[in-house]
């Protein structure tokens, strides 16, 4: 009611030369409650959408940005609060859409909205269509007697309870986590759906039950279609000789691919050549999926649903068949297999001077690792040596010296370079549980590996970008805006505050951005820098309209290279092949894929904590240093080095001070003591509780005092008699140190 009543007011101001009293607006809008008239007044007026004059009487703002013609198609993002976002790949920035404007739509629906007013929230407006729904099936736990069951959603975003039907009620306990089917979508605001019981999953915190919980809230399931896997099946092993002869032969172009060394899926391969004149020959190959996915197939049908693969601590989920993402796809050592490859001459300095695309057939001659490469380069001393990449030392050091200049002329030109710790989890592959919680590739020579295919192939994706410009084709670009201004002033009020010189106009052009970021490269605080840089900047996203990508300071980019585990890709090969497709569908399997990415790094960060949780249930009451990571009004959260685990210290538990957290979210004050615990902040801390169901873990700083004779726990005293009882027995033996090889 308070919406809709805002929108006549706006309505029937906008079309008034005066300025009217409250009392003849209620009266030409038929409104008798004066206070809820009143109240949505005042709203618009704190909104900047009317002023209000002497004697109660209003009219529309001077500045009021007024634009309720203006409809934006996208996806549909709520807020457990009840209010959502429109994120759209249009021009329009994301549209705010209160409760009570939701109508019938649910989160992660897509939808039309359409733009009402301009606020100071930004864009704000009202669902008026629902075009395609984002869920049919939901995960909670069975609440209720039979005959009166009700589901109670995980998701906080749902609206619920939502009634359950239920078959063999009697049968089913309450309190177990469930997964229930959709059977009827709500029609208004605040109105809940109903669904039906499609599987018992079992007990909540255990936790196969808690990853299946979290794939299916997301809508993944681990399994294909059995119209995919027969259509991917039929394609056979290998490919069709006919296919193979009327392709380019690239058989004696000594091609390599470069992959984390449990890696499954190889979808591109590279190999460069330098002449005496210094000048540069790259192949940059991908495998050939549109050869094999095509329009209008069950395949194609099911890529554009799952949009990317899903990669989890124990298993990866995939985006096509294994059939084809692993083996006939995959560009596996010494099979012919189809690709279309990128060739691309470059001068001595790394500058692109012409490339081709060629329809081919290739055959890699070795599959290497990150770390094998690393060590034939002699960038780092520890993994052990393969001989196949030993052998490869020389070429391998040319496809270094070129990635090297490329990577120099992006840093130059703005790209930004942000260093942001990933975690690894290694699981045990009986039993799943987490065996060990690291940061992923923290030897740096393993680190300058990966830069090697990291700049390969965003060389490739620039090349094809400009091409596709050329050609005026339409095509799905990866773009990346400018930092919103907002978070700018946050992250500048962050910088001053840990003493770091920051002018916010920067943040405006990559060059100067980047220019600062590399002044951080001697601060111990870099990763946490980068990291609250980071949030400041805007999620990149796939859309049809090219702005840029702000992030690598380039004029255009697009996805070229991972055809197996994203659909954009498999999109932009089409386009290459002269499959240019219509607009429409490109925009919108453009914002599709960008939700879907979306999708899925929520559901591999979920499952990410939901590992670490449960690796430290054997470390309750254990202590460790941490560094604080961010402050909020719910606490304080500070990232353990070893385990690479993150725990949520609450304000109640920082000591015994009562502490608040300022506006900045910089720093939590103790009220009496002055105590101050601020981002950046190393302490140490005990672990309390972990909650697995909310794949939490829970921590309590430990003030020490000098001369500190705090009690031990019950595991830190075992652990220092075992380790005084080591020392002993070393002792014994001759003090052998740990040195010693």
């Amino acid at each position: 009611m308070h919406r809709q009543l805002s929108h006549a007011i706006i309505d029937l101001l906008a079309n008034q030369r005066r300025a009217l009293h409250i009392a003849e607006i209620g009266t030409r809008l038929g409104v008798d409650d004066r206070a809820a008239l009143a109240s949505a007044l005042d709203d618009l007026v704190y909104d900047g959408m009317i002023s209000q004059r002497t004697g109660r009487r209003y009219r529309i703002a001077p500045d009021a940005k007024i634009s309720r013609a203006e409809d934006v198609e996208g996806i549909l993002h709520c807020n457990p609060r009840g209010f959502g976002f429109v994120k759209s790949t249009g021009a329009v920035d994301d549209v705010y859409v209160p409760e009570d404007a939701l109508a019938g739509a649910m989160h992660r629906d897509r939808v039309r909205a359409r733009v009402v007013a301009q606020t100071r929230r930004g864009h704000e407006g009202e669902i008026v269509e629902v075009l395609d729904r984002g869920l049919t099936r939901v995960v909670g736990v069975l609440r209720g007697r039979p005959g009166q069951r009700r589901l109670e959603p995980d998701d906080t975003r749902l609206r619920g309870p939502m009634q359950l039907q239920v078959e063999g009620d009697d049968d089913v306990e309450a309190g177990l986590a469930v997964v229930a089917e959709l059977t009827r979508y709500p029609d208004a605001a605040r109105e809940s759906p109903c669904a039906k019981l499609v599987a018992v999953l079992g007990k909540p915190g255990e936790p196969d039950v808690e990853v299946a919980k979290v794939l299916a809230a997301h809508g993944i399931g681990e399994d294909h279609s059995p119209e995919a896997e027969a259509e991917a099946k039929a394609y056979g092993d290998a490919p069709d000789p006919a296919e193979l002869a009327r392709r380019e032969d690239l058989t004696d172009v000594p091609l390599v691919t470069i992959d984390p060394h449990d890696a499954r899926d190889h979808d591109d391969a590279i190999w460069v050549e330098r002449d005496d004149d210094g000048r540069y020959c790259a192949w940059i190959a991908i495998a050939d999926v549109s050869h094999y996915v095509r329009p209008g197939t069950a395949l194609d049908a099911e890529a554009l649903d799952r949009g990317c693969s899903v990669y989890l601590p124990d298993r990866a989920v995939p985006m096509l068949p294994h059939a084809l993402s692993t083996r006939l796809c995959s560009l596996l050592p010494d099979v012919e297999r189809l690709c279309l490859c990128l060739f691309v001459e470059l001068d001595a300095t790394g500058t692109v001077r012409r490339s081709r695309i060629i329809e081919g057939k290739m055959r890699s001659r070795a599959f290497l690792s990150y770390d094998a490469v690393a060590r034939a380069l002699s960038f780092t001393t520890e993994p052990k040596r393969d001989p196949k990449a030993e052998a490869m030392r020389h070429d391998l050091r040319v496809i270094w010296d070129l990635a090297s200049l490329r990577r120099t002329k992006r840093l130059r030109r703005g790209a930004l370079d942000l260093d942001v710790p990933e975690v690894r989890i290694a699981v045990d592959d009986d039993t799943r549980a987490p065996l060990a919680i690291s940061q992923r590739s923290d030897d740096p020579g393993v680190r300058k590996a990966y830069r090697i295919v990291e700049e390969m192939m965003l060389l490739a994706n620039e090349v094809v970008a400009r091409h596709m410009l050329k050609e005026e084709i339409d095509s799905i670009y990866r773009i990346h805006g400018a930092p919103e201004p907002e978070k700018v002033e946050r992250f500048a009020a962050a910088c001053e505050a840990l003493g770091v010189p920051f002018d916010s106009e920067d943040a405006e052009d990559p060059k100067r951005l980047s220019k600062f970021v590399r002044r951080l490269d001697s601060r111990a605080d870099k990763t946490t820098l980068h990291g609250l840089l980071l949030r400041a900047m805007q999620q990149a996203r796939y859309a049809t309209d090219n702005i840029g990508h702000f992030g690598l300071a380039s004029t255009a980019y697009l996805h070229f290279t991972s055809p197996i585990r994203r659909y954009p890709d498999l999109i932009v090969h089409r386009q290459l092949r002269g499959q240019h497709g219509d607009p429409d569908e490109l925009r919108a399997a453009a914002l599709r894929s960008s939700d879907k990415e979306r999708n899925a790094m929520e559901t591999e960060r979920e499952v990410g904590d939901l590992y670490r949780a449960i690796y430290m249930t054997r470390h309750v009451g254990d202590r460790f240093e941490a560094s604080v990571q961010a402050v909020t009004p719910g606490g304080v959260w500070v990232r353990i080095d070893e385990p690479f685990v993150s725990a949520l210290i609450s304000l109640d538990a920082l000591g015994q001070d009562q502490y608040e957290a300022d506006e900045t979210g910089l720093v939590a004050t103790g009220v009496r003591s002055g105590d101050r615990v601020a981002l950046g902040d190393r302490l140490l801390v005990v672990i309390e509780d972990v909650s697995i169901v909310r794949r939490a873990v829970y921590a309590r700083r430990v003030v020490q005092q000098q001369g500190d004779t705090r009690q031990l726990s019950k595991k830190e005293r075992k652990r220092k008699r075992r380790d005084q009882a080591r020392s002993a027995r070393k002792g014994r033996k001759g003090g052998r140190g740990r040195g010693r090889k």
